[in-house]
């Protein structure tokens, strides 16, 4: 699992970088070298290390009739670096169901999920394999997850909560979550063991076969 660093954590000159290609989409390098107002040689290993971070990447531009140019431009992973106001908008939208709304809603979001998982994980034969496979699952919607071996069962950690915006407001979030764990999980007896909203540095779910 790839962490991809914060947009602070970057050095200026690539800071500067990343901002001129956030704002004026794909460039050359000598357009970057001006932006940036360093040499040529010096944007070229800032762009080697974005690029090999993830952060960058190269098409080919053709101007003219001449020889086609190499142009830069931000990634998915370095759009993401820049701020989000997601949950905020989110929870403005959720005050305005009424209580019974938006339980179904949460309902309906787990049970979605709950289809999907499925598909997944119910050609698997062990409980090892299916909690192998929801780990994957949780950690591709973006909870940073992984599995360790957790006496005669399992833990599956999140140490990131892709919806703690909105879970810091409504326990529904959280319940649900719980919910859609044991649901993935018929055979097995799912427990919290660690929560972020009690203030755990993770949530942690121990996973025990019935």
């Amino acid at each position: 699992m790839f962490e991809h660093p914060t947009l602070q954590s970057r050095p200026v000159a690539q800071r500067t970088i990343l901002n001129a290609l956030k704002k004026r989409g794909a460039l050359r390098a000598d357009e970057l070298a001006q932006a940036a107002n360093i040499t040529a040689s010096g944007i070229r290993q800032h762009l080697a290390l974005l690029e090999s971070d993830g952060l960058v990447n190269h098409l080919e531009q053709r101007i003219g009739r001449g020889r086609p140019k190499h142009a830069y431009q931000l990634t998915a992973a370095a759009d993401a670096l820049y701020p989000r106001t997601y949950s905020e908008l989110t929870n403005e939208l959720l005050e305005y169901l009424t209580p019974e709304t938006l339980n179904r809603i949460f309902h309906q979001r787990r049970e979605r999920r709950l289809r999907q998982a499925q598909i997944r994980l119910e050609p698997l034969k062990t409980l090892k394999a299916q909690v192998l496979e929801l780990t994957k699952i949780l950690d591709e919607d973006g909870y940073l997850a992984d599995v360790i071996k957790d006496g005669s069962g399992f833990r599956i950690i999140e140490h990131n909560c892709a919806i703690l915006g909105v879970a810091l407001k409504y326990g529904q979030a959280c319940s649900s979550e719980l919910e859609f764990i044991q649901a993935a999980l018929p055979k097995a007896k799912v427990q919290r063991v660690a929560h972020m909203i009690a203030g755990g540095h993770v949530c942690a779910y121990h996973i025990q076969a019935l």
